[in-house]
């Protein structure tokens, strides 16, 4: 997919899985991308790999669990590049747990990071795309976010909020020509996911009718086309990528 030539994205979680393969992506397409996460040597990496290809990016240390972080962040990568026009809010993290015996610490660090931290950097990058009157906000949720998951009310709770916050936003940034979408990944094939054991990812494959997990390649794709401006009159939606475990309405 081409056609975000002179655009400027900025990719959370950027420096493996999902978050790495949506960069490689929106790069390809012609998009300059601003990488961001916590580990600079996996970033560095990437940035790498995106100019090897001919592409151009650059690295930004970021932790989106850290206010201060993300307002150092933020800054760093507007004076770099004057503007984002495409963000793609990615970086998550899990702490499973039963709620009965879920520690306080595990739902804070959670909430925290996939919904506060997309939350404070949409909010620190939106003035240029208001200014500007054009903009893409892409936030990466879950299939759990629409269905729940037994030990996994913290995670679930923050990425169905994600999807309150895209349909809100949504609604409020429409006339400046900005859209605000998500992408709701079923069981993809990524570190993440890689923690789980036999058992468990048996079961999650029982869930799917296509009968295979799918790869972060082809969210990256949904994000790709969710940025372009063949989705222009598509905003508020939340796209599932999930090999059919979940058909919402």
């Amino acid at each position: 997919m081409a056609g975000l030539q002179g655009r400027i994205a900025l990719v959370t979680g950027a420096s493996q899985g999902i978050g790495r393969a949506c960069a490689l992506e929106l790069a390809r397409a012609g998009a300059t991308v601003a990488l961001a996460a916590r580990n600079e040597s996996r970033l560095a990496d990437v940035a790498a790999e995106i100019i090897a290809a001919g592409g151009q990016a650059a690295a930004f240390a970021l932790d989106v669990a850290s206010e201060e972080s993300i307002k150092t962040g933020a800054k760093a990568v507007l004076e770099r590049f004057g503007k984002v026009e495409i963000l793609v809010n990615n970086a998550g993290i899990t702490r499973d747990g039963l709620m009965m015996r879920m520690k306080r610490a595990d739902w804070d660090d959670v909430l925290g990071t996939n919904l506060t931290g997309a939350f404070l950097l949409t909010q620190a990058l939106l003035p240029p795309m208001l200014k500007n009157r054009w903009g893409r906000i892409i936030n990466i949720t879950s299939v759990v976010g629409r269905t729940g998951q037994a030990g996994q009310v913290n995670y679930a709770s923050s990425k169905a909020g994600l999807i309150g916050l895209t349909r809100s936003l949504a609604r409020e940034v429409a006339s400046r020509s900005i859209t605000v979408n998500a992408v709701a990944p079923g069981y993809i094939e990524t570190p993440m996911t890689a923690v789980l054991d036999e058992k468990q990812r048996e079961a999650m494959m029982a869930q799917i009718p296509l009968g295979r997990p799918g790869t972060d390649t082809e969210i990256a794709q949904s994000v790709a086309f969710l940025a372009s401006d063949g989705a222009a009159y598509i905003t508020g939606h939340v796209l599932d990528v999930n090999g059919g475990m979940f058909m919402g309405a």
